[in-house]
């Protein structure tokens, strides 16, 4: 959970950088409003640190001592822990913060 909640945080922190350059007029060169694209892909990308981090740390017990297993299941609970993270964090960065900045 802590890595869903670090990724999740860095990647809530720049949407709601990106968001706040576009509103007040501060579109980067050669494109629109992208922030729907920037939503998604911080998204994904959250979803797809939060499996591969809980992958890597979290293992099956085996009953043998030093060896690790590693599973499909450890990834989708990741998984499943990142979507209300991801969710949480756009929350309160586009409705809690961002009216407060400006």
């Amino acid at each position: 959970m802590v890595a869903n909640l670090a990724v999740a945080l860095v990647g809530g922190v720049l949407v709601l950088a990106y968001d706040l350059a576009v509103s007040r007029g501060n579109v980067p060169s050669g494109g629109g409003d992208l922030r729907a694209l920037v939503v998604a892909i911080y998204v994904v990308a959250v979803l797809v640190a939060g499996s591969l981090f809980t992958y890597l740390w979290v293992a099956l017990p085996t009953g043998a001592t030093g060896e690790r297993r590693r599973s499909g299941w450890s990834a989708m609970l990741g998984l499943f822990t990142a979507v209300p993270m991801a969710y949480l964090v756009l929350v309160v960065a586009l409705q809690i913060v961002k009216p407060l900045l400006g």
